[in-house]
């Protein structure tokens, strides 16, 4: 009964374009997807000039003004981390998610 093991799998990566701040709602990131899905689920984590700033979890995903459940490449959406909010343009956003294996 060994514990499993957890690794991460890279989900895809987002280019911050503009930030917006709302006042009741917080921070919104409108980012370009450059690479792979961003997924509503997933946990983001935010690069500054190469540098890891913070890991957070999304706390809504939009495409226009809709709720969507993920974004693919090539695409533009709106994002706002739960509990971070120093979100700054030209920030790279990480997606990934957290999976248990055995080996």
């Amino acid at each position: 009964m060994l514990a499993p093991k957890i690794r991460e799998v890279d989900l895809g990566s987002a280019e911050v374009r503009q930030v917006y701040k709302i006042s009741s709602v917080g921070t919104i990131a409108g980012c370009y997807v450059k690479e792979g899905v961003i997924t509503r689920n997933s946990i983001i984590r935010v690069v500054r000039d190469g540098i890891i700033i913070y890991d957070d979890e999304i706390a809504s995903l939009k495409r226009f003004k809709d709720d969507v459940r993920e974004v693919a490449a090539g695409y533009e959406c709106g994002i706002s981390l739960g509990k971070f909010n120093d979100i700054k343009e030209g920030d790279i956003l990480e997606a990934y998610k957290k999976e248990e294996y055995r080996e």
